[in-house]
C-alpha cells in the first residue's frame, strides 16, 4: 500500500473524555497502530522528577548511544491487560531487557533535534536542560505517590515517574513496533521533604508553561522521523523480535485470527505456510 502522507497520532485523552490511567485500552490503541503500519511509537508524557538535577521543565528523551542506560521499573498491578496473548491459549515470552530501544543509520538522534527546536524557540528565558538517560517508573494511580513511596523509588534507582509508558512499551515490543519516549518533568513527586507533595494544578501549571517548547519538539520530531521510517533507516531489534518468542506452535484457529491481526508474520496462515 506504500507509506502514509504523514505521522499517525493516538491520544490517551480525547478531548471530552475522562480515562484513568489504568483503563486506557493499551491494547487496542497498540494493534489499531500496527493495522496501519506503523513502525515506530514516539510516546510524549508528562513525568515527576525523582531527581534533584531533573528540574520541572526539563525534558528527558534517550539518545542512540543510551537506550540501554534507559529503562522502566514496573509498579503496576496487574490490573492492565499487558499482552496480546492474554486470554489465548498461546505462550509467548517477549524480550525486554532494553525497553526502550531505537536507532538510526547517520546521524539523526532525539536529543539533538530536540536541542535544535529549543534553541530555535524565540524564548527569552534560560532554556530547559535535556536529559539523555534514566529509569522510569511506571505506577498504577490515579493517585499520585506518598512521601514514602517517592523515597523507595529513587532507592530503587528511579529517576521519573509516570503512570502510562506501561503496558505500551511491553505491547509494542509484542507488536514488533519500536517505541521511544519523550518526557517532560512536571514536578518533584513526593520526596522532597520541604515541598508539598504533587498536585494536579502543579502539573497543569508546568505543561502550560512548556506547552510552546513541547510543541516545536513534538514537530520536529516526527517530521524527520517519518521521512526516516519513509527511508527505512530505522534500525531496530523490535522487527523480527517475536520469533524466537513463541513457544506454542500448535495454535487454535480462534487464537490464530487474533493474534494475526498484530502479528501476521507468525499467524497468518498464508505467512506461516
Amino acid at each position: 500500500m506504500g507509506i502514509p502522507s504523514s505521522p499517525i497520532t493516538i491520544s490517551e485523552l480525547p478531548s471530552g473524555v475522562s480515562i484513568l490511567p489504568s483503563d486506557v485500552p493499551a491494547r487496542a490503541n497498540i494493534a489499531a497502530l500496527k493495522s496501519l503500519g506503523v513502525k515506530v511509537i514516539v510516546a510524549f508524557s508528562a513525568v515527576g522528577s525523582l531527581r534533584e538535577q531533573i528540574h520541572p521543565g526539563d525534558f528527558v528523551v534517550p539518545d542512540q548511544a543510551s537506550f540501554i542506560r534507559f529503562s522502566i521499573i514496573d509498579r503496576t498491578k496487574g490490573v492492565r491487560p499487558a499482552s496480546f496473548f492474554e486470554g489465548t491459549s498461546d505462550r509467548a515470552h517477549a524480550m525486554f531487557g532494553d525497553p526502550l530501544i531505537l536507532s538510526y543509520q547517520g546521524p539523526y538522534t532525539h536529543d539533538s533535534k530536540c536541542k535544535h527546536a529549543l534553541a530555535s524557540l524565540p524564548d527569552t528565558t534560560t532554556p530547559p536542560n535535556l536529559h539523555t538517560s534514566g529509569t522510569v517508573v511506571c505506577m498504577e494511580g490515579p493517585q499520585f505517590s506518598t512521601r514514602a513511596e517517592s523515597n523507595m523509588y529513587r532507592a530503587w534507582g528511579g529517576d521519573i515517574i509516570n503512570m502510562s509508558v506501561l503496558p505500551e512499551a511491553k505491547l509494542a515490543r509484542e507488536a514488533e513496533i519500536s517505541y521511544a519516549l519523550v518526557a517532560t518533568a512536571t514536578d518533584y513527586d513526593a520526596w522532597r521533604v520541604s515541598e508539598e507533595p504533587v498536585t494536579v494544578a502543579e502539573v497543569y501549571k508546568t505543561l502550560s508553561n512548556n506547552a510552546d517548547r513541547s510543541r516545536k519538539i513534538t514537530a520536529t520530531i516526527l517530521e524527520e522521523l517519518h521521512e526516516i521510517v519513509e527511508r527505512g533507516d530505522v534500525l531496530t531489534s523490535a522487527e523480527g523480535g517475536m520469533q524466537y518468542s513463541l513457544i506454542t506452535r500448535d495454535w487454535p484457529e480462534e487464537d490464530r485470527k487474533k493474534l494475526a491481526f498484530v502479528l501476521p508474520k507468525y499467524f497468518s496462515k498464508s505467512e506461516a505456510n
